[in-house]
Protein backbone atom coordinates (compact mmCIF):
# COMPACT_ATOMS: atom_id res chain seq x y z
CA UNK A 1 0.00 0.00 0.00
CA UNK A 2 1.17 3.28 -1.31
CA UNK A 3 1.89 5.72 1.80
CA UNK A 4 0.37 9.15 1.54
CA UNK A 5 2.68 12.30 1.51
CA UNK A 6 3.02 13.53 4.64
CA UNK A 7 1.12 16.67 5.36
CA UNK A 8 2.57 20.02 4.75
CA UNK A 9 3.05 22.01 8.25
CA UNK A 10 1.61 25.77 8.26
CA UNK A 11 2.64 28.62 11.51
CA UNK A 12 -1.06 30.08 10.97
CA UNK A 13 -1.43 32.62 13.61
CA UNK A 14 -0.02 30.43 16.12
CA UNK A 15 3.88 31.93 15.63
CA UNK A 16 2.09 35.65 15.82
CA UNK A 17 0.88 35.10 18.98
CA UNK A 18 4.33 32.42 19.97
CA UNK A 19 6.21 35.68 18.44
CA UNK A 20 4.29 37.93 21.02
CA UNK A 21 4.43 35.89 24.19
CA UNK A 22 8.23 35.97 24.37
CA UNK A 23 7.88 39.70 23.56
CA UNK A 24 9.84 39.87 20.21
CA UNK A 25 9.33 41.81 16.61
CA UNK A 26 9.45 40.00 13.08
CA UNK A 27 12.79 41.55 12.20
CA UNK A 28 14.39 39.95 15.64
CA UNK A 29 12.76 36.63 15.54
CA UNK A 30 13.67 36.16 11.73
CA UNK A 31 17.44 36.84 13.02
CA UNK A 32 17.79 34.28 15.24
CA UNK A 33 16.06 31.47 13.07
CA UNK A 34 18.36 32.98 10.42
CA UNK A 35 15.83 33.93 7.77
CA UNK A 36 14.68 36.83 6.14
CA UNK A 37 12.32 38.96 7.68
CA UNK A 38 10.27 38.98 4.38
CA UNK A 39 10.31 34.79 5.02
CA UNK A 40 9.18 35.15 8.44
CA UNK A 41 6.33 37.47 7.49
CA UNK A 42 5.12 34.72 4.69
CA UNK A 43 5.45 31.83 7.25
CA UNK A 44 2.95 33.68 9.69
CA UNK A 45 0.29 34.30 7.16
CA UNK A 46 0.57 30.45 5.93
CA UNK A 47 1.77 31.91 2.53
CA UNK A 48 4.65 29.73 2.98
CA UNK A 49 5.05 26.24 5.08
CA UNK A 50 7.47 25.44 8.09
CA UNK A 51 10.33 23.52 6.68
CA UNK A 52 12.67 21.21 8.52
CA UNK A 53 15.25 23.54 9.49
CA UNK A 54 12.97 26.60 10.18
CA UNK A 55 10.46 23.69 12.68
CA UNK A 56 14.30 23.26 14.60
CA UNK A 57 15.14 26.49 14.98
CA UNK A 58 12.32 27.44 16.40
CA UNK A 59 12.69 24.66 18.77
CA UNK A 60 16.19 26.09 20.01
CA UNK A 61 14.73 29.70 20.07
CA UNK A 62 11.18 29.33 21.40
CA UNK A 63 11.48 25.92 23.00
CA UNK A 64 8.98 24.44 21.16
CA UNK A 65 8.15 21.01 19.10
CA UNK A 66 6.65 21.23 15.46
CA UNK A 67 2.99 19.11 17.51
CA UNK A 68 2.93 23.09 18.77
CA UNK A 69 2.09 23.77 15.10
CA UNK A 70 -0.47 20.75 14.70
CA UNK A 71 -3.80 21.27 13.45
CA UNK A 72 -5.51 19.13 15.22
CA UNK A 73 -6.47 21.87 18.27
CA UNK A 74 -7.74 24.28 15.50
CA UNK A 75 -9.86 21.37 13.83
CA UNK A 76 -11.68 20.22 17.21
CA UNK A 77 -12.01 23.74 18.34
CA UNK A 78 -14.00 24.34 14.51
CA UNK A 79 -15.92 21.22 14.78
CA UNK A 80 -17.31 22.72 18.18
CA UNK A 81 -17.63 26.21 16.71
CA UNK A 82 -19.55 24.91 14.05
CA UNK A 83 -21.88 22.66 16.50
CA UNK A 84 -22.21 25.38 19.01
CA UNK A 85 -23.18 27.75 15.69
CA UNK A 86 -25.51 25.10 14.12
CA UNK A 87 -27.94 25.61 17.09
CA UNK A 88 -31.50 25.82 16.32
CA UNK A 89 -31.32 29.45 18.29
CA UNK A 90 -28.32 30.67 16.19
CA UNK A 91 -30.38 30.60 12.94
CA UNK A 92 -26.87 30.70 11.28
CA UNK A 93 -25.11 28.43 9.31
CA UNK A 94 -21.63 28.24 9.49
CA UNK A 95 -19.38 26.89 7.05
CA UNK A 96 -16.33 24.35 7.34
CA UNK A 97 -14.35 26.48 5.49
CA UNK A 98 -15.75 29.81 7.88
CA UNK A 99 -15.26 27.96 11.32
CA UNK A 100 -11.58 26.61 10.82
CA UNK A 101 -10.57 29.97 9.77
CA UNK A 102 -12.16 31.62 12.61
CA UNK A 103 -10.62 28.62 14.96
CA UNK A 104 -7.00 29.40 13.50
CA UNK A 105 -6.61 33.18 13.22
CA UNK A 106 -8.83 34.02 16.42
CA UNK A 107 -9.10 30.89 18.63
CA UNK A 108 -9.46 33.22 21.63
CA UNK A 109 -12.51 34.28 20.18
CA UNK A 110 -13.78 31.30 18.95
CA UNK A 111 -13.61 28.97 22.28
CA UNK A 112 -15.72 32.51 24.12
CA UNK A 113 -18.29 31.51 21.09
CA UNK A 114 -18.48 27.28 22.25
CA UNK A 115 -18.37 28.31 26.09
CA UNK A 116 -21.56 31.18 25.69
CA UNK A 117 -22.93 28.32 24.09
CA UNK A 118 -22.61 25.86 26.52
CA UNK A 119 -24.15 28.30 29.01
CA UNK A 120 -26.87 29.38 27.03
CA UNK A 121 -27.80 25.29 26.56
CA UNK A 122 -27.19 24.24 30.32
CA UNK A 123 -29.04 27.69 30.99
CA UNK A 124 -32.39 26.80 28.80
CA UNK A 125 -31.98 23.50 29.98
CA UNK A 126 -32.17 24.72 33.91
CA UNK A 127 -35.09 27.27 32.61
CA UNK A 128 -36.88 24.03 31.17
CA UNK A 129 -36.42 22.23 34.24
CA UNK A 130 -38.32 25.16 36.42
CA UNK A 131 -40.89 25.72 34.31
CA UNK A 132 -41.67 21.81 33.96
CA UNK A 133 -42.10 21.80 38.21
CA UNK A 134 -44.86 23.83 39.42
CA UNK A 135 -42.78 23.74 43.06
CA UNK A 136 -39.84 25.55 42.27
CA UNK A 137 -41.51 27.86 39.55
CA UNK A 138 -40.57 31.18 40.21
CA UNK A 139 -37.84 30.30 42.55
CA UNK A 140 -34.44 32.00 41.79
CA UNK A 141 -31.85 30.13 40.39
CA UNK A 142 -28.22 30.34 40.22
CA UNK A 143 -26.65 28.87 36.64
CA UNK A 144 -25.46 25.98 36.50
CA UNK A 145 -21.66 25.50 36.28
CA UNK A 146 -19.80 24.65 33.60
CA UNK A 147 -20.07 20.70 32.65
CA UNK A 148 -17.33 19.36 34.90
CA UNK A 149 -16.52 16.32 32.82
CA UNK A 150 -16.29 18.33 29.81
CA UNK A 151 -13.72 20.24 31.31
CA UNK A 152 -11.50 17.59 31.81
CA UNK A 153 -12.00 15.97 28.70
CA UNK A 154 -10.34 19.06 27.33
CA UNK A 155 -7.50 18.60 30.13
CA UNK A 156 -6.79 15.54 28.72
CA UNK A 157 -7.16 16.53 25.52
CA UNK A 158 -4.51 19.25 26.10
CA UNK A 159 -2.07 16.77 27.08
CA UNK A 160 -2.88 14.66 23.96
CA UNK A 161 -3.94 12.17 26.81
CA UNK A 162 -0.01 11.52 27.80
CA UNK A 163 1.65 12.41 30.87
CA UNK A 164 4.94 11.68 31.10
CA UNK A 165 5.72 12.52 34.64
CA UNK A 166 2.92 10.13 35.42
CA UNK A 167 4.30 7.55 33.10
CA UNK A 168 7.79 7.64 34.47
CA UNK A 169 7.22 7.46 38.39
CA UNK A 170 4.96 4.27 37.51
CA UNK A 171 7.80 2.65 35.92
CA UNK A 172 10.22 3.38 39.26
CA UNK A 173 7.04 2.32 41.08
CA UNK A 174 6.95 -0.64 39.34
CA UNK A 175 10.23 -2.02 39.12
CA UNK A 176 10.52 -1.48 42.92
CA UNK A 177 7.79 -3.47 43.52
CA UNK A 178 8.87 -6.12 41.25
CA UNK A 179 5.63 -5.98 39.39
CA UNK A 180 7.05 -7.60 36.48
CA UNK A 181 7.86 -10.96 38.17
CA UNK A 182 5.57 -14.28 38.28
CA UNK A 183 3.34 -12.50 41.42
CA UNK A 184 0.16 -11.41 40.83
CA UNK A 185 0.34 -7.80 40.87
CA UNK A 186 -2.93 -7.43 43.39
CA UNK A 187 -0.76 -9.39 45.85
CA UNK A 188 2.58 -7.37 45.38
CA UNK A 189 0.17 -4.62 46.39
CA UNK A 190 -1.87 -6.00 49.35
CA UNK A 191 1.35 -6.55 50.83
CA UNK A 192 2.22 -2.79 49.97
CA UNK A 193 -0.51 -1.52 51.77
CA UNK A 194 -0.40 -3.63 54.55
CA UNK A 195 3.35 -3.30 55.07
CA UNK A 196 3.80 0.56 54.51
CA UNK A 197 0.83 2.04 54.83
CA UNK A 198 -1.24 -0.25 57.37
CA UNK A 199 -4.11 -0.46 55.75
CA UNK A 200 -6.38 -3.76 55.67
CA UNK A 201 -7.98 -4.55 52.50
CA UNK A 202 -11.26 -5.94 53.18
CA UNK A 203 -13.88 -6.90 50.72
CA UNK A 204 -17.10 -5.35 50.93
CA UNK A 205 -20.97 -6.72 52.01
CA UNK A 206 -22.61 -7.61 48.90
CA UNK A 207 -25.24 -4.62 49.40
CA UNK A 208 -22.31 -2.35 49.54
CA UNK A 209 -20.98 -4.38 46.20
CA UNK A 210 -21.86 -1.53 43.86
CA UNK A 211 -19.31 0.57 45.56
CA UNK A 212 -15.85 -0.60 43.47
CA UNK A 213 -13.21 0.98 46.09
CA UNK A 214 -13.84 2.81 49.30
CA UNK A 215 -11.19 3.92 51.79
CA UNK A 216 -12.06 4.83 55.38
CA UNK A 217 -8.67 6.40 56.51
CA UNK A 218 -9.97 6.64 60.07
CA UNK A 219 -9.93 2.89 60.55
CA UNK A 220 -7.56 2.33 57.55
CA UNK A 221 -9.93 -0.19 56.00
CA UNK A 222 -10.00 -0.07 52.30
CA UNK A 223 -12.82 -1.69 51.09
CA UNK A 224 -13.00 -3.59 47.87
CA UNK A 225 -16.00 -5.05 45.78
CA UNK A 226 -16.11 -8.75 45.95
CA UNK A 227 -16.82 -9.69 42.52
CA UNK A 228 -13.96 -7.88 41.17
CA UNK A 229 -11.62 -9.93 39.17
CA UNK A 230 -7.59 -10.20 40.28
CA UNK A 231 -6.71 -7.77 37.34
CA UNK A 232 -9.34 -5.34 38.42
CA UNK A 233 -8.54 -5.34 42.45
CA UNK A 234 -4.70 -4.52 41.11
CA UNK A 235 -6.22 -1.83 39.11
CA UNK A 236 -7.78 -0.24 41.91
CA UNK A 237 -5.28 -0.98 44.44
CA UNK A 238 -2.74 0.95 41.96
CA UNK A 239 -5.26 3.74 41.61
CA UNK A 240 -5.38 4.21 45.70
CA UNK A 241 -1.64 4.10 46.05
CA UNK A 242 -1.39 7.29 43.79
CA UNK A 243 -3.66 9.23 45.48
CA UNK A 244 -2.07 8.01 48.88
CA UNK A 245 1.80 8.26 47.63
CA UNK A 246 1.70 10.58 45.01
CA UNK A 247 -0.74 13.38 45.50
CA UNK A 248 1.73 15.82 44.97
CA UNK A 249 2.33 15.00 41.42
CA UNK A 250 -1.30 14.48 40.65
CA UNK A 251 -1.98 18.33 42.29
CA UNK A 252 0.87 19.65 40.38
CA UNK A 253 -0.13 18.28 37.30
CA UNK A 254 -4.10 18.99 37.66
CA UNK A 255 -2.76 22.59 39.35
CA UNK A 256 -1.53 23.86 36.09
CA UNK A 257 -4.98 24.45 34.67
CA UNK A 258 -7.50 26.56 35.77
CA UNK A 259 -11.15 25.01 36.37
CA UNK A 260 -14.19 26.18 36.69
CA UNK A 261 -15.34 24.45 39.67
CA UNK A 262 -13.54 22.73 42.48
CA UNK A 263 -15.52 19.64 40.79
CA UNK A 264 -13.70 19.46 37.86
CA UNK A 265 -10.42 19.84 39.79
CA UNK A 266 -11.36 17.05 41.61
CA UNK A 267 -12.53 14.48 38.86
CA UNK A 268 -9.20 15.63 37.01
CA UNK A 269 -7.25 13.83 39.96
CA UNK A 270 -9.63 11.06 40.12
CA UNK A 271 -8.33 10.59 36.44
CA UNK A 272 -4.94 11.09 36.73
CA UNK A 273 -4.96 8.47 39.32
CA UNK A 274 -6.96 5.78 37.23
CA UNK A 275 -3.80 6.91 34.71
CA UNK A 276 -0.95 6.29 36.78
CA UNK A 277 -3.00 2.83 37.77
CA UNK A 278 -2.98 1.83 34.14
CA UNK A 279 0.60 2.79 34.00
CA UNK A 280 1.72 0.85 37.17
CA UNK A 281 0.01 -2.35 35.52
CA UNK A 282 1.35 -1.30 32.17
CA UNK A 283 4.79 -0.23 32.47
CA UNK A 284 5.04 2.54 29.51
CA UNK A 285 8.68 0.69 28.35
CA UNK A 286 7.59 -2.90 28.52
CA UNK A 287 3.75 -2.04 27.48
CA UNK A 288 4.99 -0.52 24.38
CA UNK A 289 7.18 -2.81 22.78
CA UNK A 290 4.63 -5.49 23.52
CA UNK A 291 2.39 -3.56 21.66
CA UNK A 292 5.01 -3.57 18.73
CA UNK A 293 5.48 -7.02 18.83
CA UNK A 294 2.16 -8.30 18.87
CA UNK A 295 0.73 -6.08 16.46
CA UNK A 296 -1.57 -4.08 19.07
CA UNK A 297 -3.23 -7.43 19.59
CA UNK A 298 -5.65 -5.93 22.71
CA UNK A 299 -6.80 -9.84 23.56
CA UNK A 300 -2.89 -11.09 23.90
CA UNK A 301 -2.06 -7.98 25.60
CA UNK A 302 -4.74 -8.63 28.33
CA UNK A 303 -3.54 -12.03 28.51
CA UNK A 304 0.07 -10.64 29.04
CA UNK A 305 -0.87 -7.89 31.63
CA UNK A 306 -3.37 -9.62 33.30
CA UNK A 307 -5.99 -6.77 32.72
CA UNK A 308 -9.19 -6.06 30.70
CA UNK A 309 -10.45 -5.32 27.13
CA UNK A 310 -11.11 -1.47 28.39
CA UNK A 311 -8.15 -1.21 29.99
CA UNK A 312 -5.70 -2.18 27.66
CA UNK A 313 -7.55 0.11 24.67
CA UNK A 314 -7.58 3.26 26.93
CA UNK A 315 -3.66 2.38 27.86
CA UNK A 316 -3.22 2.06 24.00
CA UNK A 317 -4.36 5.45 23.72
CA UNK A 318 -1.52 7.18 25.62
CA UNK A 319 1.62 5.72 23.99
CA UNK A 320 2.98 9.39 23.09
CA UNK A 321 6.36 9.52 24.71
CA UNK A 322 8.91 11.35 22.74
CA UNK A 323 11.18 9.11 21.43
CA UNK A 324 9.41 5.53 21.96
CA UNK A 325 5.54 6.93 20.52
CA UNK A 326 3.10 4.14 19.72
CA UNK A 327 0.00 4.57 17.32
CA UNK A 328 -1.54 7.63 18.06
CA UNK A 329 -5.36 6.43 18.83
CA UNK A 330 -9.00 7.74 19.54
CA UNK A 331 -10.57 5.88 22.49
CA UNK A 332 -13.62 6.05 23.42
CA UNK A 333 -17.01 4.33 25.23
CA UNK A 334 -20.46 4.72 24.04
CA UNK A 335 -23.71 3.13 25.32
CA UNK A 336 -26.12 1.94 23.24
CA UNK A 337 -28.37 5.53 23.26
CA UNK A 338 -25.35 6.93 21.64
CA UNK A 339 -23.55 8.72 25.17
CA UNK A 340 -20.48 8.65 25.18
CA UNK A 341 -18.90 8.28 28.69
CA UNK A 342 -14.94 8.17 27.81
CA UNK A 343 -13.53 9.65 25.18
CA UNK A 344 -9.63 10.60 24.77
CA UNK A 345 -7.70 11.23 22.01
CA UNK A 346 -4.03 11.43 20.82
CA UNK A 347 -5.08 12.09 17.24
CA UNK A 348 -6.78 14.87 15.37
CA UNK A 349 -9.97 12.62 15.14
CA UNK A 350 -13.14 15.23 16.61
CA UNK A 351 -15.77 14.12 19.12
CA UNK A 352 -19.07 16.04 18.40
CA UNK A 353 -20.29 17.64 21.86
CA UNK A 354 -24.03 18.24 20.61
CA UNK A 355 -26.29 16.95 18.30
CA UNK A 356 -25.20 13.05 19.09
CA UNK A 357 -22.62 10.83 16.98
CA UNK A 358 -23.20 9.10 13.81
CA UNK A 359 -25.21 6.17 13.76
CA UNK A 360 -23.43 4.20 10.80
CA UNK A 361 -20.15 4.66 12.77
CA UNK A 362 -18.96 0.88 13.72
CA UNK A 363 -18.83 1.23 17.69
CA UNK A 364 -22.70 1.22 17.37
CA UNK A 365 -22.48 -1.66 15.28
CA UNK A 366 -20.52 -3.51 17.80
CA UNK A 367 -23.88 -3.65 20.06
CA UNK A 368 -25.08 -6.05 17.67
CA UNK A 369 -22.39 -8.56 18.09
CA UNK A 370 -21.70 -8.84 21.40
CA UNK A 371 -18.33 -9.57 22.28
CA UNK A 372 -16.90 -9.75 18.60
CA UNK A 373 -14.43 -7.56 17.65
CA UNK A 374 -15.50 -5.44 14.34
CA UNK A 375 -13.31 -3.25 12.31
CA UNK A 376 -14.29 -0.35 10.01
CA UNK A 377 -12.47 2.35 7.66
CA UNK A 378 -14.39 5.08 8.05
CA UNK A 379 -14.18 8.58 6.40
CA UNK A 380 -15.22 11.77 7.39
CA UNK A 381 -16.64 14.67 5.23
CA UNK A 382 -13.29 16.09 4.77
CA UNK A 383 -11.63 13.16 3.05
CA UNK A 384 -10.02 11.98 5.80
CA UNK A 385 -9.84 8.15 6.65
CA UNK A 386 -9.48 6.35 10.02
CA UNK A 387 -9.45 2.82 11.16
CA UNK A 388 -11.39 2.03 13.77
CA UNK A 389 -11.48 -1.54 16.10
CA UNK A 390 -14.52 -1.61 18.38
CA UNK A 391 -16.14 -4.77 20.97
CA UNK A 392 -18.77 -4.49 23.67
CA UNK A 393 -17.93 -4.92 27.74
CA UNK A 394 -20.21 -5.73 30.47
CA UNK A 395 -20.02 -4.65 33.50
CA UNK A 396 -22.04 -5.83 36.60
CA UNK A 397 -24.61 -8.22 36.71
CA UNK A 398 -23.94 -10.67 39.37
CA UNK A 399 -26.68 -12.73 40.50
CA UNK A 400 -30.19 -13.20 38.54
CA UNK A 401 -31.43 -9.67 39.93
CA UNK A 402 -28.26 -7.29 39.12
CA UNK A 403 -28.63 -4.87 36.59
CA UNK A 404 -25.87 -5.06 33.83
CA UNK A 405 -24.38 -2.33 31.89
CA UNK A 406 -23.00 -2.56 28.60
CA UNK A 407 -20.99 -0.56 26.39
CA UNK A 408 -19.06 -0.49 23.63
CA UNK A 409 -15.50 0.21 23.48
CA UNK A 410 -13.39 1.66 20.43
CA UNK A 411 -9.94 2.60 18.79
CA UNK A 412 -9.10 4.39 16.15
CA UNK A 413 -6.12 5.57 14.36
CA UNK A 414 -5.61 8.05 10.75
CA UNK A 415 -5.55 4.91 8.06
CA UNK A 416 -1.54 5.85 7.78
CA UNK A 417 -1.16 3.69 10.57
CA UNK A 418 -3.62 1.08 9.81
CA UNK A 419 -0.61 -1.02 8.59
CA UNK A 420 1.09 -1.78 11.78
CA UNK A 421 -2.37 -3.30 13.66
CA UNK A 422 -3.18 -6.83 13.35
CA UNK A 423 -6.57 -5.99 13.00
CA UNK A 424 -6.17 -4.40 9.20
CA UNK A 425 -5.23 -7.81 7.93
CA UNK A 426 -6.93 -8.58 4.86
CA UNK A 427 -8.70 -5.35 4.77
CA UNK A 428 -8.60 -3.25 1.31
CA UNK A 429 -7.18 -0.21 3.05
CA UNK A 430 -5.89 1.59 -0.27
CA UNK A 431 -9.69 1.08 -1.43
CA UNK A 432 -11.49 4.44 -1.36
CA UNK A 433 -14.67 2.54 -1.95
CA UNK A 434 -14.28 0.34 0.86
CA UNK A 435 -14.58 3.26 3.19
CA UNK A 436 -17.93 4.37 4.97
CA UNK A 437 -18.75 7.58 5.04
CA UNK A 438 -19.40 9.23 8.47
CA UNK A 439 -20.17 12.32 10.21
CA UNK A 440 -19.83 14.16 13.16
CA UNK A 441 -23.30 13.58 13.33
CA UNK A 442 -26.59 14.83 11.42
CA UNK A 443 -26.61 18.84 13.53
CA UNK A 444 -22.94 19.61 11.74
CA UNK A 445 -22.53 17.18 8.62
CA UNK A 446 -22.58 18.53 5.34
CA UNK A 447 -23.72 14.68 3.48
CA UNK A 448 -26.19 14.92 1.38
CA UNK A 449 -26.87 11.73 0.27
CA UNK A 450 -26.93 10.06 3.85
CA UNK A 451 -30.19 7.68 3.85
CA UNK A 452 -29.16 7.57 7.52
CA UNK A 453 -29.47 11.31 8.27
CA UNK A 454 -31.97 12.37 11.23
CA UNK A 455 -32.33 15.72 10.91
CA UNK A 456 -31.20 18.38 7.93
CA UNK A 457 -28.11 20.48 8.60
CA UNK A 458 -27.96 23.78 9.75
CA UNK A 459 -28.79 26.22 7.23
CA UNK A 460 -29.94 23.34 4.65
CA UNK A 461 -32.99 23.82 2.89
CA UNK A 462 -35.76 21.27 3.44
CA UNK A 463 -38.08 20.08 0.70
CA UNK A 464 -41.31 19.94 0.79
CA UNK A 465 -43.32 16.22 0.77
CA UNK A 466 -46.83 17.51 -1.56
CA UNK A 467 -49.00 14.31 -0.57
CA UNK A 468 -47.73 14.38 3.63
CA UNK A 469 -47.35 18.31 3.51
CA UNK A 470 -44.28 17.96 5.36
CA UNK A 471 -40.71 18.60 5.09
CA UNK A 472 -37.83 15.91 4.51
CA UNK A 473 -34.38 16.62 4.40
CA UNK A 474 -32.05 16.30 1.17
CA UNK A 475 -34.06 13.53 -0.71
CA UNK A 476 -32.01 10.34 -1.27
CA UNK A 477 -31.69 9.23 -5.04
CA UNK A 478 -32.37 5.94 -6.04
CA UNK A 479 -30.35 3.14 -7.97
CA UNK A 480 -31.87 4.63 -11.43
CA UNK A 481 -31.56 8.40 -10.00
CA UNK A 482 -34.94 8.44 -9.16
CA UNK A 483 -36.51 9.15 -5.88
CA UNK A 484 -36.14 6.21 -3.53
CA UNK A 485 -36.53 5.67 0.86
CA UNK A 486 -35.73 8.91 2.35
CA UNK A 487 -34.63 9.87 5.84
CA UNK A 488 -37.74 10.56 7.18
CA UNK A 489 -39.70 7.64 5.53
CA UNK A 490 -40.68 6.98 1.59
CA UNK A 491 -40.13 9.80 -0.36
CA UNK A 492 -42.23 9.50 -3.16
Amino acid sequence: MARPAARKIYAHAKLRRLRAQHGMNQVELARALDISTSYLNQIEHSQRPLTAPVLLRLSEVLGVEAEFFSEADEERLATDLRAALADEASGVAVGPEEAVEVARDHPEAARALVALHRRYRESAEQVASLASDPALAGSPAALPPLEAHDEVRDFFYAHHNHFGPLDEEAERTASGLGLDSARPAATVLRELFTERHGITIVRSSPERAAATRRFDRERRLLFLSPYLTEGQQAFQLATQLALLEHRGLLDALAGGTTFASPQAGGLARIGLANYFAGALLMPYTAFHAAAEELRYDIELLQARFGVGFETVCHRLSTLQRTGRRGVPFSFLRADRAGNISKRQSATDFHFSRLGGTCPLWTVYEAFSAPGRILTQVAEMPDGKRYFWVARTVTRGGFGHRAPRAEFAVALGCELRHAHRLVYAEGVALDDPAAATPIGLGCRICERRDCAQRARPPAGGRLAVDPDRRTTIPYPVKGPAGGPAEGPYGDAR
